[in-house]
């Protein structure tokens, strides 16, 4: 009896549950994985290609901004979500460079499938990468450019190559001005000399229905909304401005209560302790010095006259966001209780009214205030939001390299470079981890070869003439794409962070490396999209796992 039931397989998986091994399951996470790659490989570079998303709601997005793409689609596939992820890194950490990133990761996978058919174990390919990336990011530090945080011209440079093919090419350079002026707004030094840059006192507005060329920095807060009378003042010079978290309103009792009233004066009465409450909130702020209140939150009707009437500028359901931007533009608190409301809690500055625009133009005066704002225009609100993406991109990518100090040649040089360094360093490695530093080198030169697709030029040729450069010495030898020839594009004015560079080789490896260390899928039944067999995906993996097949398409 004990030797039948040895020799019967033991069961430990639900009938409905599928499951995928070995080979199948490495093959089925690669093609995942490059499929996400290749949704947003045509976006790379000035000339590369913009997607049209359309949400479930029929919300259209339209732009080339890698991480922005791959936050759009409805992606229901654990492997490629783990690539979305790469992205979602490189954009946090660098502020560009996403589409590198992911690109970079899925050639890796390519090149590793490759291995893999070769009978190399992804064992030796994981530590081959590893070595590959490590040395890679050395390589990195030795070819980047030091360079002086004060110096404009090249940080505008930087500023400009990241803004371009962002939407931004007619008035690039007057934008790239402004992110690097607003860059060195916030710009501090430290107590060891070096450069710190906090972006979190430089604020991005969009307007619409004027050019990308009325754009503008300025100093303090661009708030868009309305005085809630018609009676308040809109500008004021001398104002003591009141950062309101609580509504002026009267609150509303947490539950429900019936109150049994014998006569009109007890409704009256009743009715008199509303208005009462909300003078009393009104005098409370007149009361702390204020002459300006930004609310969070609603006032009332009976406040807004009260309000009006003794002359205070009132601005109700201003964003959370704005709220807290002001706060260190004014050097101010953010009152939640008016009971305890007092003079020091108000910020000091002056208020303006752009009647055309709709917009208050807030400023502090005191010594603790800081905080500046860059009011980004465009015609249509498709403009408005690509122009928005590259200028956050570029006010990242800028702070990064004023407080880095270190940049690159763009165009695909350093890519080049690169992969000719890694190459000779793989006649050091012993083992079959050779092959794969060697694969690491291959992939590195997708970037040119795509850059040169993108731009209608030859890959192949491009490659070639790009490769005897580098052999020839010239490091920073990398592809025009605008006339096609092969140039020192630092000299062009082509420059990026070296710090986004090292950190979309470290999010490509080791997001490579996670997938081939997989090798078997295991999912429960009820997470398959599918009912039978022929609805499920390739090789048995459920169809929620495999519905990354016909992203392809989108490139």
């Amino acid at each position: 009896m004990s030797q039948r039931m040895r020799s019967q397989p033991m069961i430990i998986l639900d009938d409905d549950s599928q499951r995928v091994q070995d080979e199948d399951a490495q093959e089925h996470n690669i093609s995942a994985a490059r499929a996400v790659a290749e949704a947003v490989r045509t976006t790379l570079g000035p000339k590369g290609m913009d997607k049209m998303l359309v949400d479930s709601m029929g919300d259209v997005t339209i732009t080339n901004d890698g991480v922005t793409i791959l936050k759009e689609i409805d992606i229901d596939n654990p492997t490629a979500e783990m690539i979305v992820e790469v992205a979602e890194t490189q954009e946090d950490e660098a502020g560009d460079g996403t589409t590198t990133a992911v690109a970079l990761a899925g050639e890796l996978l390519k090149n590793a499938e490759n291995l893999i058919e070769q009978e190399i174990h992804p064992t030796a390919i994981i530590r081959g990468f590893s070595l590959a990336a490590d040395r890679a990011r050395e390589e990195v530090n030795d070819i980047a450019e030091d360079i002086d945080p004060n110096d404009t011209e090249i940080v505008r440079k930087v500023a400009e190559t990241t803004m371009t093919g962002k939407g931004t090419e007619v008035n690039k350079e007057f934008l790239a001005e402004l992110v690097v002026e607003a860059v060195r707004a916030v710009t501090v030094e430290s107590e060891n000399g070096e450069s710190v840059v906090d972006l979190e006192y430089a604020n991005v507005e969009t307007q619409t229905g004027r050019s990308a060329g009325d754009s503008e920095l300025l100093d303090g807060a661009v708030i868009s909304k309305d005085p809630v009378h018609d009676d308040m003042p809109t500008d004021v010079e001398d104002a003591s401005i009141l950062l309101l978290g609580e509504p002026i309103e009267v609150e509303e009792a947490e539950a429900s209560a019936e109150i049994s009233l014998s006569s009109p004066d007890q409704l009256q009465n009743f009715l008199d302790q509303e208005d009462n409450r909300l003078r009393e909130k009104v005098s409370q702020i007149e009361d702390a010095g204020a002459n300006v209140v930004f609310c969070q939150k609603g006032i009332d009707d009976l406040a807004q006259h009260l309000l009006a009437k003794r002359g205070i500028l009132a601005v109700r359901r201003t964003k959370k966001s704005d709220i807290e931007f002001l706060k260190e533009v004014l050097d101010a608190r953010i009152v939640s209780d008016l009971d305890s409301a007092t003079a020091e809690d108000v910020g000091q500055g002056s208020v303006q009214r752009d009647e055309s625009d709709e917009l208050f133009y807030v400023e502090g005066n005191s010594d603790g205030s800081h905080g500046v704002t860059l009011l980004i225009r465009g015609s249509t609100d498709h403009v408005v939001d690509e122009l928005e993406r590259g200028i956050t991109d570029a006010l990242d990518v800028v702070s990064q390299a004023v407080s880095d100090g270190r940049v690159l040649a763009g165009g695909g040089a350093v890519e080049v470079e690169l992969a000719s360094r890694l190459r000779s360093y793989a006649d050091s490695v012993e083992g079959r981890e050779q092959l794969a530093v060697e694969a690491f080198a291959d992939a590195f030169e997708l970037v040119p070869r795509v850059l040169a697709e993108n731009a209608g030029l030859d890959p192949i040729d491009t490659l070639v003439d790009l490769r005897a450069a580098h052999e020839s010495g010239e490091t920073r030898a990398g592809l025009n794409v605008f006339s096609g020839d092969v140039e020192d594009t630092f000299e062009d004015g082509v420059a990026e962070p070296a710090h986004a560079k090292a950190q979309a080789i470290s999010s490509a490896a080791e997001a490579a490396n996670l997938v081939l260390k997989i090798d078997d899928i295991i999912a429960a039944g009820d997470l398959s999209t599918s009912g039978d067999d022929e609805g499920g995906a390739p090789g048995g993996a459920p169809g929620g796992m495999g519905g990354m097949g016909g992203m392809g398409g989108m490139t």
